[in-house]
């Protein structure tokens, strides 16, 4: 990869804002989700997004995945593959965890066959023995999580988006999965991921971004954001 590429964004956002209708028909009333959020992701780094609940995080990744469009501002993706791994993304209660392994890989861009070429794999990190072929209504959260998490591990996209999982499940496989991230960034992997979860930003980051009521209100080391996102919430 040549210098210039190196400093390429992978994704950019500039002054994105993202409004949803909280009423349908032509006069309902609009309500920003996103107002005005702009940074830069760069290859090969671990970002982590910050914020407390309701303030746009899970929207803001939409759009980072390409689900949803902006209402305003910029969002431009320079040629990446991008997947959001998300509790419950593209599942379908009534369809076995195999079945759903299938469909969400498909979701995230592989091929029928090659999701089935990597079943074995995803069986073996999932853990979920005999139920990975019963309807996953009966999964627990923490059985969603080893199934969503095991399938997108597998994908292996440019940029892997992830929203609030690693405080599913158990102590275990909370431990094994954090493993894999890590293996990951060292892989220079580009990640992206919400959390709230203070030691595991600090650990994985390379940047943050806090988001506070739909605007990027920081964007630096992680050590310094969180401080001042703590402060904001008089925590320090």
């Amino acid at each position: 990869m040549t210098t210039q590429q190196q400093n390429l964004p992978v994704l950019s956002l500039k002054n994105v804002g993202i409004y949803y209708k909280r009423n349908r028909g032509v006069f309902g009333e609009s309500f920003w989700a996103l107002k005005d959020v702009s940074f830069d992701l760069y290859p090969g780094e671990t970002l982590g997004i910050i914020g407390r609940n309701g303030v746009g995080k899970s929207t803001l990744l939409r759009l980072m995945a390409g689900i949803i469009k902006p209402n305003k501002g910029h969002f431009i993706n320079n040629g990446h593959q991008v997947s959001l791994l998300s509790l419950n993304l593209g599942f379908i209660y009534y369809l076995t965890g195999r079945e759903n392994a299938i469909l969400s890989g498909m979701f995230m861009g592989l091929r029928k066959s090659e999701i089935q070429a990597k079943m074995n794999a995803i069986i073996k990190f999932s853990e979920l023995g005999k139920f990975f072929d019963q309807p996953i209504a009966t999964y627990s959260s923490g059985m969603l999580a080893r199934l969503g998490f095991s399938v997108a591990f597998q994908v292996n996209p440019d940029v892997l988006l992830i929203d609030e999982i690693f405080g599913v499940g158990d102590a275990e496989f909370r431990q094994k999965s954090t493993w894999l991230m890590q293996e990951k960034i060292h892989s220079h992997q580009t990640i992206v991921f919400v959390s709230h979860q203070d030691a595991l930003i600090r650990q994985l980051c390379h940047r943050v971004v806090w988001i506070e009521d739909g605007v990027s209100k920081a964007e630096g080391h992680a050590a310094h954001v969180l401080k001042e996102y703590h402060q904001s919430l008089h925590l320090s």
